[in-house]
């Protein structure tokens, strides 16, 4: 990571003077330019990635009221690693972490890291449309610096490490992932968002939680059943748990269209809400 000091000083001993929105706007810098590989991508529509791709959607606006809230907590709990999962597969958890990932690093002004955890159905690359790369899997197998296998990807500007090779041993997750890693990771970046697998298999959410400062839960409008929805929140604890992501709600649209002046394809995503506990 790149050193940060609030002078500098010539050959004289002589302090050079600078404005204050040149040191702001250094400290920027600093955070977008960490010495990882760059990709750089055309959002593909199918991503969801609604954020970079309908700025002004109803869907883009929630997530970046989810992102005032998330900085919010930061401030007040010292939040950094946050476990993004979801009762059942199909509620849009991976959605849900690209979004926020993208919402949080606001175009590379804050380095944010993507985590890729669901080793089991990893899905993240695929969804921005980039070919794979060795990561967390062969990391943790190869006893390798996970630093190696991260890259940004612009022009959203948050870091992504992929789960890599999916694998199919049933206690990988527990078995491997230990505090220290998130430990060196955190000495980076200001956010970690963890995209998990859902909550059963249970002992794995565990173990992620453990690992983790809190939890939001991605739950699909008139999708995810309630008894599903209890069983989470019992399994992760209702202390873990900062908020829960209403995903897929309709009517939200038509309000956002009439005051931009715009109509929203039939195809897009829709709006997803937070609600807070």
């Amino acid at each position: 990571m790149h050193n940060r000091t609030l002078k500098a000083e010539s050959e004289k001993d002589e302090i050079l003077e600078t404005t204050s929105d040149e040191f702001l706007k250094g400290l920027e810098r600093a955070d977008s330019d960490l010495p990882f590989p760059v990709e750089t991508i055309s959002v593909p529509e199918e991503s969801r990635l609604v954020i970079q791709t309908e700025p002004r959607s109803a869907g883009a606006d929630r997530f970046r009221l989810v992102q005032m809230r998330l900085r919010h907590l930061q401030a007040s709990k010292k939040l950094r690693t946050l476990l993004i999962t979801s009762p059942l597969p199909g509620d849009g958890k991976s959605t849900v972490s690209l979004n926020l990932a993208a919402a949080l690093a606001e175009k590379g002004k804050r380095p944010v890291l993507l985590l890729e955890a669901d080793v089991y159905r990893p899905s993240l690359l695929k969804k921005l449309g980039l070919s794979p790369w060795a990561g967390l899997t062969e990391c943790l197998d190869n006893k390798s610096d996970p630093m190696l296998a991260i890259r940004r990807v612009d022009p959203m500007g948050f870091y992504i490490l992929p789960a890599g090779s999916p694998t199919l041993g049933g206690n990988f997750l527990q078995s491997t992932l230990t505090p220290q890693f998130f430990e060196g990771l955190a000495t980076t970046f200001k956010w970690i968002i963890v995209d998990s697998p859902p909550t059963t298999p249970m002992a794995e959410i565990l173990a992620l939680k453990v690992l983790t400062d809190a939890t939001l839960l991605v739950v699909r409008a008139g999708g995810t059943p309630r008894e599903a929805i209890e069983t989470a929140t019992q399994t992760l604890g209702r202390e873990h748990i900062i908020g829960i992501v209403l995903n897929d709600v309709e009517g939200l649209e038509k309000v956002y269209s009439k005051y931009y002046g715009y109509t929203q394809p039939a195809h897009g995503p829709k709006g997803a809400k937070s609600i807070r506990k």
